[in-house]
């Protein structure tokens, strides 16, 4: 996230994420974090307005704990500009206790494993995820671009959908009968690739 609390970020559908990373790896990117498994759990109000509303309040565990809170934004040729406020905490537990405390409740959990490398000023994570793989490159609107063209991401569909947004349409295309984006809960399920051709930013 930049200073002014500003992300600005693009997501692609990247089914092949070995073949992405031996491609970076040949640009010269360095990478900043091993893969590494994260358990996020997304927090809803007594009126569960927050998701409506393009709120997401979250809690994220990986190497370390934190609390982030993200505002819809806008979107221009699949890159996204939104306000997120990020802040680390030391306790996971004590810190979910807190927003108990404060009228928040657990809304869903979802999972994914992350890599992420740094190029030419951005971060450019690549995401597992439980119902397929996708890049993430986070920096300025022309940074993106022009790596989406170095790194040979042209006709990568733009995803401009959260995780969890996709996760709700996927429930809803597949019929699933779960709430928790998790690695067990799609061990059995086909998740086509065209749909997330369909859903081309």
């Amino acid at each position: 996230m930049s200073a002014n609390a500003t992300e600005t970020e693009v997501k692609l559908y990247v089914p092949n994420l070995t073949a992405f990373e031996h491609r970076l790896q040949a640009h010269g990117a360095k990478l900043h974090t091993p893969r590494v498994y994260e358990r996020n759990v997304r927090y809803e109000n007594a009126e569960h307005t927050l998701t409506p509303n393009g709120i997401a309040l979250r809690l994220r565990r990986d190497t370390r704990t934190r609390l982030t809170y993200k505002e819809d934004g806008t979107s221009q040729q699949g890159i996204t500009n939104r306000t997120e406020l990020e802040v680390d905490v030391s306790d996971f537990w004590l810190m979910e206790a807190i927003l108990g405390k404060l009228g928040y409740a657990p809304y869903m959990t979802y999972e994914k494993y992350r890599t992420t490398y740094q190029l030419a000023g951005a971060e450019i994570v690549l995401d597992e995820m439980p119902f397929g793989n996708f890049v993430e490159i986070e920096s300025d609107a022309d940074t993106i671009e022009r790596l989406i063209e170095a790194l040979g991401l042209l006709e990568a569909p733009r995803i401009t959908l959260s995780y969890t947004a996709l996760f709700d349409l996927l429930r809803g295309e597949l019929k699933l009968d779960f709430t928790d984006l998790t690695f067990e809960n799609f061990e059995k399920v086909y998740v086509p690739k065209s749909t997330f051709n369909g859903l081309r930013g």
